[in-house]
């Protein structure tokens, strides 16, 4: 697996990795991510991995981890 690029944002890494005929989208915040796949014929490349992420899908990444923080959150107090 390699990096072939990234996208810049505020509060996230975000990194794209190909590997074995798919692209991989890496969104990273603190000690939780996000891995989304999809086929090399599916996109325009890069270029069209960064058409796909916009903001009504960052917006639904960050909700995601939100939820991820608080059901860890609550795990770890559970204990």
């Amino acid at each position: 697996m390699r990096v072939i690029g990234s996208i810049p944002h505020p509060k996230l890494s975000i990194s794209i990795f190909s590997m074995n005929e798919k692209y991989q989208i890496r969104f990273e915040a603190g000690n939780m991510e996000q891995i989304f796949k999809i086929a090399h014929n599916e996109v325009n490349g890069i270029e069209g991995i960064k058409k796909m992420v916009d903001d009504e899908f960052l917006e639904k990444v960050m909700i995601r981890f939100n939820e991820m923080f608080l059901a860890f959150k609550h795990a770890k107090e559970k204990q």
